[in-house]
């Protein structure tokens, strides 16, 4: 096998885990490099990018506070679950509407309805997506999110939203929590506040989403086992469990302050690390066979979602 592949993905593969890629930087140039070169581990990289997937999840929960989270879960939570139910059935149904093939349509709808990339990272391997299905889900995300950093600001200013209103439609209509903080940076210093805040509380949703997709997942797969068309059997979400165990301990124990901080920047740069992996097994036949529906998809949800949620932010009906 030529040592030019090996080089250049080893060398990516340690830049990914430095923090000198940003997460949809570190997943494009995986799908360049898959695209460009036969992948010298392909194997013993789906492996890997499985349980690192999982591992930094669970590390993730080190940077919430359930004091925080939950005083803004408890302000918003019927408006909150209204929105991920709205943004879940719009997606399945347009996901069927345009069809999209296997686990995509799914992986993207959980995307958009609650914390973009850490719900795809949460919830692709209870659905146990191959690659392609996590790459390109990650990839439509990613780009959105570019996106509303840049076009949300922009729109803020000339609707003449208040910084709580802007604030508030970052969290529910920018895809992941970093998106929504720089977003909301540009607009001013409650933006920021409540931004944040809400989509931390949104964030915890990822929970009770994995268990029932959990569930639904076993139980069709227990139905098909039972009439001798299947004998799959779906792992249990663990990590979730793990996920909340670590906000716990950030929360209830600050003498850890420091190790949480630590575990929390261990988990971007894993999740860094992770995208580049996932991206890297994507070929040009592989990408040519998933096709521009994903990606449609993704878009018009996000329109959906975001024209909703500020007209409703506007005429008082949401707010903070």
């Amino acid at each position: 096998m030529p040592t030019l592949p090996k080089t250049i993905f080893v060398l990516a593969l340690a830049l990914s885990f430095t923090g000198l890629f940003s997460p949809p930087i570190a997943l494009t140039l995986g799908i360049l490099f898959g695209l460009t070169f036969p992948h010298p581990y392909i194997n013993e990289s789906r492996g890997i990018a499985r349980t690192l997937l999982q591992s930094s999840v669970v590390a993730l929960g080190f940077g919430m506070n359930l004091h925080e989270v939950l005083k803004a879960g408890r302000s918003g939570f019927i408006y909150t679950a209204l929105g991920i139910s709205f943004a879940l059935l719009a997606g399945l149904a347009l996901g069927k509407l345009l069809r999209v093939r296997g686990n995509s349509s799914f992986l993207i709808t959980a995307g958009t309805a609650i914390c973009g990339g850490s719900a795809i990272a949460a919830i692709g391997p209870i659905l146990q997506a191959d690659e392609e299905e996590m790459a390109v889900s990650l990839g439509t995300i990613f780009i959105l999110n570019s996106i509303a950093l840049l076009i949300f600001p922009l729109i803020g200013n000339a609707l003449h939203l208040s910084q709580s209103q802007f604030g508030l439609w970052a969290a529910l209509a920018i895809h992941d929590t970093s998106s929504v903080v720089g977003a909301a940076t540009k607009y001013g210093p409650q933006a920021l506040v409540i931004g944040t805040t809400v989509k931390l509380a949104r964030a915890l949703w990822i929970v009770p989403l994995a268990l029932a997709t959990a569930a639904i997942k076993r139980g069709r797969s227990r139905n098909a086992a039972t009439g001798g068309t299947s004998n799959l059997r779906v792992p249990l979400p663990w990590f979730i469990a793990f996920f909340v165990l670590a906000a716990v301990v950030n929360t209830y124990l600050p003498a850890l302050a420091h190790l949480s901080n630590w575990l929390f920047t261990l988990g971007r740069l894993g999740l860094t690390a992770t995208l580049f992996l996932i991206g890297s097994g994507i070929s040009r036949a592989t990408l040519k066979e998933v096709g521009w529906r994903p990606l449609l998809l993704g878009v018009v949800l996000w329109l959906g979602v975001g024209l909703t949620s500020v007209y409703f932010i506007r005429t008082g009906f949401i707010s903070f």
